[in-house]
């Protein structure tokens, strides 16, 4: 079976990745994410994945940097900003493997326990319908630590929030 991956970063890939590959499925990367802000930071988490990939033999695939599409999508006063990513990404991801002829798409965001899986989910079958291919739901949480640890063994560069401008702001408040 042919799945089509979306990643975030280099160190969320590892264990999904290491994951759908045990299982014998023929693997392709996405990297996908006009959300990351600034430029400058979308270049780094690109190219720390490209490497890794290169390492470990995976092809990746690229869609599009237009923040435009990004902002276009999560603007506006009452707006769940991570569903609406969450739906612009898969979306985009489900549409390059349905026009790629992949059986199947997911994405490496399901290996954080920061995200929102419910959501995730439900914007990735949705997705799916969308675009007439399957979405392969797998809960990696559970190798979250591990992957970041790998991660850290080969001194990939690993980020400090998801990537929007939200994001970054809301790293650098104080948690009460």
């Amino acid at each position: 079976m042919r799945v089509l991956l979306h990643a975030c970063c280099g160190p969320c890939l590892i264990y999904p990745a290491d994951s759908l590959r045990r299982q014998g499925l023929d693997l392709t990367v996405l990297y996908y994410n006009p959300n990351i802000h600034p430029l400058a930071e979308y270049e780094k988490r690109r190219a720390n994945l490209l490497e890794y990939c290169q390492k470990v033999g995976l092809t990746v695939a690229s869609g599009d940097y237009n923040v435009d599409d990004y902002f276009s999508a999560v603007v506006s006063p009452e707006a769940d900003r991570c569903h609406l990513c969450y739906q612009l990404r898969l979306g985009e991801t489900a549409r390059q493997a349905a026009a790629g002829g992949f059986d199947a798409f997911s994405t490496t965001l399901l290996v954080s326990p920061y995200q929102k899986h419910d959501e995730l989910r439900q914007a990735g079958e949705a997705a799916a319908s969308a675009a007439g291919v399957a979405f392969l739901y797998e809960d990696w949480r559970a190798g979250y630590r591990a992957g970041q640890a790998r991660a850290r063994e080969l001194g990939m560069y690993r980020q400090k929030y998801c990537g929007c401008v939200y994001s970054k702001e809301e790293s650098r408040t104080p948690k009460r």
